[in-house]
């Protein structure tokens, strides 16, 4: 056990050092919140579209945040023979693939949770078409963010740690306590269910597409055992679009009692099923939402067990001479 949370954190540190983890984090959380800034003449549809938008980012930063970190967990050590350096000592593959899915799956939650945080102020911050910008929560939200590049910039140059990932744990603290605040101070901002008021039910629906991401993470860790960054890219990226057409593609087909489409469509995940946004149109809560993603917790569970079995079949075997 010592091993395996060793090995995990160790690797949730190491993705976290990364320059492409901050900058996902950044841009994907600033973009949210820019979605609440422009104004759209939706015809009263503008939080749907701010909400929609929102949930997509989350989803895509999630897909390139697992591949790139699965990439630089796995395919890269081995690569670069860093991977040999760790099972000569009494460590098994099974205990370091898992450890490092753990990594892996640990910076995804740390960025989704940038991200519903961003989502969640967005959602404070949308107007129609007889509203207006809220520079407030804006303003807040993004003084935030600069500050905390500046104080890992403090950090590094006087303490000399290391800047990004100072500016990675600045960012998600300062976040959080600007959402606070800013979620304390909504109701004095608005009191209605418009503008101004928080949509909680984007909490769950977060969580969903978490859910969906941990088995991108999943797909990708498989993927990173035999290849390299770019062609997980592209498998998991034909593999999301396929399951995003599932329905259309295998499920009217599987339905008329095809074998083939039964195996695939059961084989294959369907991402409509972690996706929520249609629910969240107007402001009626969602009933059951709690017990729909505790019963998609264990179907992700299940899934990502088959996953990290194929991906500990396709390492068992593989050379790790590092050419």
């Amino acid at each position: 056990m010592r091993q395996l949370t060793t090995i995990a954190r160790n690797g949730f540190l190491e993705l976290i050092r990364q320059p492409v983890f901050l900058l996902l984090m950044s841009c994907s959380a600033g973009f949210i919140v820019f979605l609440a800034v422009v104004p759209y003449f939706g015809f009263g549809k503008e939080p749907k579209l701010v909400k929609d938008g929102a949930m997509a980012i989350m989803l895509l930063t999630g897909l390139f945040g697992a591949v790139t970190s699965a990439s630089s967990s796995l395919a890269q050590e081995v690569r670069s023979g860093t991977v040999l350096a760790v099972l000569s000592k009494p460590v098994n593959r099974t205990v370091f693939l898992i450890a490092k899915y753990i990594g892996v799956a640990l910076s995804l939650v740390l960025l989704t949770y940038v991200n519903l945080l961003a989502t969640l102020v967005a959602s404070r911050m949308v107007y129609d078409a007889y509203g207006g910008i809220d520079i407030v929560a804006a303003s807040v939200f993004f003084l935030a963010m600069g500050l905390s590049y500046t104080l890992a910039g403090f950090t590094n140059y006087f303490l000399r740690r290391a800047y990004i990932a100072d500016a990675v744990m600045f960012q998600v603290v300062l976040l959080t306590l600007a959402f606070v605040w800013l979620a304390a101070t909504a109701e004095q901002h608005n009191t209605g269910d418009g503008p101004g008021k928080i949509d909680w039910r984007l909490l769950p629906a977060s969580i969903l597409v978490l859910q969906s991401v941990l088995i991108l993470a999943g797909m990708a860790m498989a993927c990173s055992t035999r290849l390299e960054t770019i062609p997980t890219l592209s498998i998991c990226s034909v593999l999301f679009l396929l399951g995003l057409m599932s329905d259309y593609l295998f499920g009217h087909r599987a339905e008329s009692g095809s074998w083939w489409a039964e195996v695939v469509y059961a084989i294959l995940p369907n991402w409509q099923l972690f996706w929520m946004a249609d629910a969240l149109e107007g402001t009626k809560p969602i009933d059951g939402i709690w017990l729909y993603v505790g019963k998609s917790l264990g179907y992700v569970i299940g899934y990502l067990g088959a996953m990290l079995t194929l991906a500990l079949c396709l390492f068992e075997d593989r050379e790790l001479s590092g050419t």
